[in-house]
Formats: structure tokens, sequence, C-alpha cells
């Protein structure tokens, strides 16, 4: 089926599916930091070190305000700054050990979440999810895309 033969509605009534979703697995997770911090050690995570000024586009905040994340997860560990080998006046910010680590950590509980939830599915409703997996991980790669831009 191409996107010219869905029906009328069938769009919004999947993105709204899967922003209700995400949404209340977002409030699922542990808060033992700003979802802005995880999701700039997840972005880290993905793309690999990034510049101040593109993981502050990629998050949706300033500058400044990315300057002084990057600072409270340097003092805790999480992140480190390097130069940037191809251009000596650019610093790159890098997770660490423990920076990964924790990504690994929050999105296993993610997956451990979801694992719960989907035993309570019946067989035919897993089915549906599984013959949805190719779709659902094509929009994520499309989202990641869109919103990360090109690796540094």
């Amino acid at each position: 089926m191409s996107h010219q033969d869905t029906t009328p509605g069938a769009s919004a009534a999947i993105g709204a599916a899967l922003y209700g979703l995400a949404t209340r697995a977002a409030r699922r997770l542990p808060r033992d930091m700003s979802l802005t911090s995880a999701a700039t050690l997840a972005t880290l995570d993905r793309t690999g070190p990034r510049r101040i000024t593109d993981l502050a586009a990629v998050e949706g905040v300033t500058q400044p305000a990315m300057t002084t994340l990057v600072r409270v997860m340097e003092e805790s560990g999480l992140v480190e700054r390097r130069g940037d080998t191809s251009d000596k006046r650019v610093t790159l910010v890098c997770l660490t050990e423990a920076g990964a680590s924790y990504v690994r950590t929050r999105r296993q509980a993610g997956v451990h979440a979801f694992e719960r939830l989907i035993g309570e599915l019946t067989g035919d409703e897993v089915e549906a999810l599984m013959a949805a997996l190719p779709a659902l991980k094509h929009l994520a790669e499309l989202e990641s895309q869109d919103r990360e831009g090109p690796k540094q």
C-alpha cells in the first residue's frame, strides 16, 4: 500500500496513537535527569561526538542552555569535551563510558516496560505489531534523519 492508497485520516489516527504511546512511555522513564539531558546523551550515543551548537539545534534548546547542560553532564562524568582533530578550533562533546552505560540502562528499562505491556496483548495483537515492525523501524529512521541532520 502506498501513501496515496491510505484511507483518509489513517495517517492522523496512526500518528495520534504513536504520539500517545511515546508520551506515556516518556512519563514512565526514570526521573533521575531531565528529558533534554537524557535525549542529548541518546543523540551522542547514536551519532557520535557533536558540537554544542549542533546538539542545541537537534534538541531544540538555545546554545547557552546546551552549554550549561553539557557542563552539568561533564561534572557528572557522563560526557567530556575533546578537540576536533580535523579543526583545532572546534570542541566536540563525547559520551564517556559512564554516559554510554547510562543510555544503555535507560534504553533497556524502556524495552522492559514495553515487554511487560506487550505481554498483556492477545496473540493476534502481537502478530499485528510484528507485522508493523518494518514500518515502525523505518519511521524511526526517518525521524532520526530529519531531526539529527548529518553526522559531524
